[in-house]
């Protein structure tokens, strides 16, 4: 533990010595040279400890038992999010989470078996960043924190009172409520070894490919997948005056229809041949938006 408590204030010492010589070109992410160092750190945290575990987690639980860990936790996030879809304006899927929580609890025995999809009640994904969002509050700056990872402004300040919003939270006993916490986390993180293997191969930049992605991601989330686009975000292939470009970007369309491509990642996709990028930015799309949904940082590694 000490030795990365260490690492850490070397590694954010060295990025903000870099970060007050040199500001991110991208407007969304001034701190950049901050973030990348904090990044970094994520990266070694979870090459180092996280990703073991997990590996070990999944090697060693039952896919059953794995399956009644994911829903339990599933199951009581249900009450915060029923929470922010009434915030939000939106009684009638608060009632639906609400009713999921009901029915999972009871019928699906505390939770560990979905029986409310099974019924034909939707999951949702709902959190308070999203609800500041629908509110009108806009992202502010992007940020990578150490051990929480993407967050922009919004979604720090939203991040604090999800986790007051966190049943977790409550439980009276902190090597009870501590426990819980690391096992959740080592669910999840399970879940995305797949993912984090193919974005590790498919992504040249990754910093950049996650930060666009996170922030696509978002901007989804908040209007229920449904965004007005932005200014900025007029399709980069109607811009580029290279065929090539052109080509990656139509091909991406049917990806572009719940997800956008980040405009960075399609300036980083390979020239030629124009159909070969396909399958690995599809895969390398939708694996960064597994990752990103999970609720701790998760930083891939190599190896997968």
């Amino acid at each position: 533990m000490k030795r990365w408590v260490t690492n850490l204030a070397l590694v954010l010492l060295l990025a903000g010595a870099a970060g007050c010589g040199t500001l991110g070109t991208d407007p969304r992410d001034p701190f950049e040279s901050w973030n990348r160092g904090a990044y970094e750190f994520n990266e070694g945290l979870d090459r180092d400890l996280l990703k073991p575990v997990a590996t070990a987690y999944k090697e060693v639980v039952p896919g059953p038992v794995r399956t009644w860990v994911r829903n339990f936790f599933s199951n009581l996030g249900d009450l915060w999010i029923g929470a922010n879809n009434l915030l939000q304006g939106k009684p009638g899927e608060a009632v639906v989470d609400w009713a999921r929580f009901a029915f999972n609890t009871t019928f699906g025995l505390l939770g560990i078996n979905d029986v409310a999809t099974e019924m034909g009640l939707e999951k949702h994904d709902e959190d308070f960043g999203q609800t500041l969002g629908r509110w009108g509050m806009e992202d502010g700056n992007y940020h990578v924190w150490p051990i929480f990872g993407s967050r922009t402004s919004r979604d720090t300040l939203g991040t604090v009172v999800d986790w007051f919003g966190d049943p977790v939270t409550y439980v009276d006993k902190g090597a009870v409520r501590w426990s819980a916490r690391g096992v959740r986390l080592v669910s999840n993180r399970a879940d995305l070894l797949d993912a984090s293997r193919i974005l590790e191969e498919a992504a040249l930049d990754k910093y950049v490919f996650q930060r666009d992605a996170y922030l696509q991601r978002r901007r989804s989330l908040i209007y229920d997948g449904n965004p007005p686009r932005a200014a900025r975000e007029a399709p980069l292939a109607e811009a580029e005056s290279e065929p090539s470009v052109s080509a990656v970007a139509r091909s991406s369309a049917d990806v572009e229809r719940s997800v956008e491509v980040p405009p960075s990642a399609s300036a980083q996709t390979p020239a030629a041949p124009a159909a070969a990028p396909q399958p690995a930015a599809t895969e390398a799309l939708e694996a960064a938006v597994r990752l990103l949904e999970a609720p701790a940082a998760v930083a891939p590694t190599s190896g997968g």
